[in-house]
């Protein structure tokens, strides 16, 4: 058996090409799980989740007959599979992005399942119809394969994070649409409306954040963010939140993106990278709890 460096090395600037063409994948087989699924809270529903082999829908229903679409990151396959015993691949390779949106769909044509979505990506500037996207066309395997490895590692401790919590607390899931893993916390209370994100609906942002939250996860960085970061964030953002003395020392609160901060490369080379990714996820989530005056006797596991 091989040795896997479990929390691998991810420079963007190496694997940026792959990195936009998966995430337009990501985005067409996560709004066929969108048009098949009914609205649960903050769009829970609409999320990907991480598996032993990569991300996954989960079984959804199609006029009652369940399939589940699988990224293999191993294998590097779509598997598309149905509760009859019937099996699809779409294969991931250096490809464009309207020739895997014309594939995944005749698959499920195939499989006498068709399937309509809107096809314009959300939260991205570039809003070229999957259909028509021939610039995004890269595929590196083994960038791919270390995306997913850092995310299997981050939900096992966000997994781990969120059991501290007794409160109204999300899954640990995959958001397709900015491309990042993340979980959140709930304090029981409503929240001003959201006013708003660039490339976002507003009914989107109002159905996201129609409670109180603090939150945290893993991004693997673009625009002002050269680098792959762990994120946390409340909002609304409450009075000295970005002034709280966190952990670890190198974590940092982000004005632009009204965010605290922590680069991956010092999770990945620390000496317990779980402790250290655990200190960031608990003293930031006292920044949003402390300063809300949430209820934290009732909502913690103690």
């Amino acid at each position: 058996m091989t040795t896997t460096i479990i929390w691998p090395e991810l420079p963007l600037a190496e694997w940026k090409d792959t990195y936009e063409t998966l995430h337009m994948w990501t985005q067409i087989v996560g709004k066929i799980r969108l048009a098949l699924t009914h609205l649960e809270n903050h769009w829970w529903n609409s999320t990907l989740y991480v598996t032993s082999r990569g991300l996954t829908t989960s079984p959804m229903s199609y006029h009652g007959r369940l399939l589940q679409m699988s990224f293999d990151f191993i294998a590097h396959l779509l598997v598309i599979e149905t509760a009859e015993g019937y099996t699809k691949t779409v294969s991931l390779r250096p490809r464009s992005v309207a020739d895997f949106y014309q594939e995944t769909m005749s698959s499920l044509a195939s499989l006498e399942m068709p399937i309509t979505i809107w096809t314009t990506p959300v939260e991205v500037p570039n809003r070229t119809p999957f259909e028509k996207d021939q610039e995004h066309a890269a595929y590196d395997p083994e960038y791919a394969q270390r995306f997913w490895r850092i995310l299997a590692q981050a939900s096992r401790v966000f997994t781990e994070f969120r059991c501290r919590f007794t409160g109204k607390v999300s899954p640990v899931h995959f958001f397709w649409g900015a491309f990042d893993l993340a979980v959140t916390r709930f304090s029981g209370r409503p929240a001003p409306a959201h006013p708003g994100a660039p490339n976002v609906a507003q009914f989107v942002q109002a159905e996201a954040y129609s409670h109180e939250v603090s939150s945290c996860g893993f991004w693997p960085g673009g625009g002002p963010i050269n680098e792959p970061v762990f994120y946390a964030y409340a909002y609304p953002e409450p009075q000295d939140f970005k002034d709280y003395s966190i952990q670890p020392r190198e974590a940092f609160y982000h004005t632009g993106m009204g965010e605290f901060l922590l680069p991956y490369e010092v999770v990945r080379t620390a000496n317990s990278p779980d402790e250290t990714l655990l200190n960031f996820l608990q003293t930031t989530y006292e920044a949003a709890a402390t300063n809300a005056n949430w209820d934290r006797k009732a909502l913690e596991r103690r």
